[in-house]
C-alpha cells in the first residue's frame, strides 16, 4: 500500500479529551475517529488491526470445532421477555420501536437469539454438542463512555455459545474455550491473566475473565503472592476469622454528633478506630434492605445481590433514604428500623461496644452490640477483599493488580434453555433440557489493550501477528532517482515475497517520515537513503530501536529472521 494514497491522518498533539495512552495513540496514529460520544469510526489502519485480531480469533475458534454464524443486531424484545432479562438488564440495553410500534432491542449480547435458533432446529442428542460463534457489532448505552474504545457504546465482539447434553459435556466445552482464549491472547502479544469472576447480567456459574494487566485497567484483580489464585475483586471471597474483643458489653448510649456523617468524621469525633464503627447502607428492590459492614471495610454490591438470591437491588438515593429511614444517609443505622430487613458482613458480628447511626440527624449510638441491640437476618461475606488479607485458597496473602477485561467465559447451565424451551430427545426418546455455555471476546477492546501494553514515548509498538503491515518501507528522498528506483523495486519484490508492505512514497521530509513510522509502530522499517547507489538499506526494529545496514541482496534472508520468526 502506497502511503501517499493511504488514509492515515496522524496527529502531532495529544487530543485534550483522551485520558489514557491507548485512546491518545489510536487517535494520533490515525486508527480511529470519534463520531459521537462512545461511538467511533475505524480508519484503514485501525481496520487492518481489527482484521488481524479477528483472524486469530477465527483460527482458534475453528480449531475447536466451533462454527461461525451471523445473527441480527436488532432483536425482538419478546425474546428478552421470555428470558426475563428485558427489565433486569437495565438502562444499558438500547431499546427501539419499529413503524408498527413493535418493541425491539439492539443486541448487547445474543443468548436469547442463539437459544431460539438452536431450539427450533436441533431436536436430537445426535446433533449435540454444538458450539456456534459470531463476530459482530454490539450496543450498550454506557452511562459514561470513556477511554476511547475500551468503554464505548458500540463495539465489536466475538460471542460463542455451546449446547451440550450433560454437565460433563459443558465442562469439556468450557475447557476447550478456556484453552482457546489462552492461545488467542498469547498470539496477540498480551500479558494477561485468567481470573475468577462474577457472571453479572449474563447469569450462570463457574466464570472466568481474561484480564490484560495494566495500570489504567478499570478492574481490580486480587491474587495470591504464593499460589495461582486470582479473582476479580467483585467476587474474591474473604477468608478471615473474626474474634470478638475481650471487653464487656456496655449499656447503649445516644450521643449528639452534629455535622458528623462520614466514617472518617465519626472516627475522629469519638477518637476510635474505624473497626468500631458499623457502616449502614440502604438498598432498594422489591423491599428496602439495610446492609451493614465494618467501618474500615468497603461494601461489595455484587456480594450483596448474591446474598439476596440474585435480587435486583441498588443503593438507595438520598430521597429514598429520607423517605424510608427518616434521616440523612450519614445518620442511618440498624436500631429501631421498624421491620426493615437487615443483613451484615461477618466482621460486624464480632464488634463489641460499637458505634452506629441513630436514625436521627445529628445523633449516633455508642456501646452498640449486634444481636443484642438489633436483629440481623443473616451474616454473609459482603465486603471487598483487601491487600494483606489471607488468600482464599489458604496459600499466601492477597495483592492487587489492575486489569482490562478482554474476554469472559461462562457456564450458563439451563438458565436460557429453560426459559426459552431449548430441549432435545435423548437416546431413550425422553425430552431433556440443553446445557449451555457462553464465551465472549471484546475484539475492539483487545486492540486497545494491545496498544495500552505495547507502546513507548514515540508511539505504537505492534506485536508482529497483529501489526497492520509487516514492513514499513520508506523512500527517504523520493526526488532522488536512485533512492526512488530502489524503493519502487523493493516495494514490488517484497510484495511478491508475501509481505504486507506500507510504502512511504511521500515527498515529505525525512524527519516527518521517521516520526510517523515510529508513531504507527510497524515492527520492521526499511529505509532507502543515501546508500541506495551502493545497494544498501537501513533496517530498524521498532521494538528495540536496533538499526542495521543490510545489502539488498541479503535482505530477503534477513527479513525471514526479523519478520517471519516473530510471528
Amino acid at each position: 500500500m502506497r502511503q501517499s494514497l493511504y488514509m492515515i491522518p496522524t496527529l502531532r498533539d495529544v487530543p485534550a479529551d483522551a485520558e489514557i495512552a491507548s485512546h491518545q495513540l489510536m487517535l494520533r496514529a490515525g486508527l480511529i475517529r470519534q463520531t459521537a460520544s462512545g461511538i467511533y469510526s475505524y480508519l484503514p489502519l485501525g481496520k487492518r488491526v481489527l482484521k488481524k485480531v479477528e483472524e486469530i480469533v477465527r483460527e482458534e475458534m475453528d480449531a475447536t470445532g466451533a462454527q461461525e454464524v451471523l445473527m441480527p443486531a436488532i432483536q425482538p424484545a419478546e425474546l428478552w421477555e421470555e428470558s426475563g432479562r428485558l427489565q433486569a438488564y437495565g438502562p444499558e440495553l438500547m431499546r427501539l420501536k419499529d413503524r408498527h410500534d413493535r418493541d425491539f432491542v439492539l443486541g448487547a449480547t445474543h443468548e436469547e437469539v442463539i437459544t431460539s435458533l438452536v431450539r427450533d432446529d436441533v431436536k436430537s442428542y445426535k446433533k449435540l454438542p454444538i458450539n456456534l460463534y459470531q463476530i459482530q457489532t454490539k450496543f450498550r448505552d454506557e452511562r459514561r463512555p470513556r477511554f476511547g474504545v475500551l468503554r464505548s457504546r458500540e463495539f465489536i465482539m466475538k460471542d460463542a455459545y455451546s449446547f451440550d447434553t450433560t454437565k460433563e459435556g459443558l465442562d469439556a466445552s468450557y475447557q476447550a474455550m478456556y484453552d482457546a482464549y489462552n492461545r488467542i491472547f498469547t498470539r496477540c502479544g498480551l500479558d494477561f491473566r485468567a481470573v475468577e469472576a462474577d457472571s453479572g447480567a449474563i447469569g450462570g456459574t463457574d466464570t472466568h475473565e481474561f484480564m490484560v494487566l495494566t495500570e489504567v485497567g478499570e478492574d481490580t484483580i486480587a491474587y495470591s503472592d504464593s499460589s495461582s489464585f486470582a479473582a476479580n475483586i467483585e467476587i474474591a471471597p474473604v477468608n478471615v476469622t473474626y474474634r470478638k474483643e475481650k471487653e464487656s458489653p456496655q449499656e447503649i448510649e445516644k450521643v449528639g454528633t452534629p455535622n458528623t456523617k462520614t466514617i472518617d468524621e465519626v472516627s475522629s469525633f469519638f477518637s476510635v478506630d474505624k473497626r468500631k464503627i458499623i457502616k449502614s447502607l440502604l438498598f432498594m428492590g422489591d423491599e428496602p434492605v439495610l446492609v451493614l459492614v465494618r467501618g474500615d471495610h468497603e461494601l461489595n454490591e455484587i456480594k450483596v445481590k448474591n446474598s439476596l438470591g440474585g435480587a435486583v437491588v441498588q443503593l438507595a438515593s438520598a430521597e429514598e433514604i429520607k423517605s424510608v429511614m427518616k434521616c440523612e444517609s450519614g445518620y442511618i443505622g440498624p436500631i429501631k428500623t421498624d421491620g426493615i430487613r437487615i443483613i451484615a458482613d461477618h466482621a460486624v458480628k464480632a464488634i463489641v461496644n460499637g458505634i452506629c447511626g441513630a436514625n436521627e440527624e445529628g445523633y449516633h449510638f455508642t456501646q452498640v452490640n449486634p444481636d443484642r441491640d438489633f436483629t440481623v437476618e443473616g451474616y454473609f461475606d459482603l465486603r471487598n477483599i483487601q491487600e494483606g488479607d489471607p488468600s482464599p485458597d489458604g496459600k499466601g496473602t492477597i495483592k492487587f493488580a489492575r486489569g482490562i477485561e478482554v474476554g469472559h467465559v461462562f457456564k450458563l447451565g439451563t438458565k436460557y434453555s429453560d426459559a426459552l424451551g431449548a430441549s432435545f430427545l435423548d437416546e431413550n426418546g425422553k425430552t431433556q433440557t440443553m446445557i449451555m455455555g457462553c464465551y465472549g471476546i471484546g475484539v475492539s477492546r483487545t486492540v486497545a489493550a494491545i496498544v495500552e501494553q505495547r507502546h513507548d514515548e514515540n508511539g505504537l509498538v505492534w506485536p508482529a501477528e497483529v501489526s497492520p503491515f509487516d514492513i514499513h518501507l520508506i523512500g527517504i528522498n523520493m526526488k532522488d532517482e536512485e533512492q526512488s528506483q530502489l524503493s519502487e523495486r523493493l516495494y514490488t519484490d517484497l510484495k511478491q515475497l508475501g509481505y504486507d508492505v506500507l510504502f512511504d512514497d511521500r515527498t515529505e521530509r525525512a524527519g516527518v517520515k521517521f516520526k510517523d513510522s515510529d508513531l504507527i509502530g510497524i515492527p520492521v522499517r526499511i529505509g532507502v537513503g543515501k546508500k541506495a547507489a551502493e545497494q544498501i538499506v537501513e533496517v530498524k526494529l521498532r521494538s528495540t530501536g536496533e538499526m542495521i545496514e543490510v545489502a539488498v541482496a541479503d535482505l530477503p534472508q534477513k527479513l525471514v529472521e526479523l519478520v517471519r520468526e516473530r510471528k
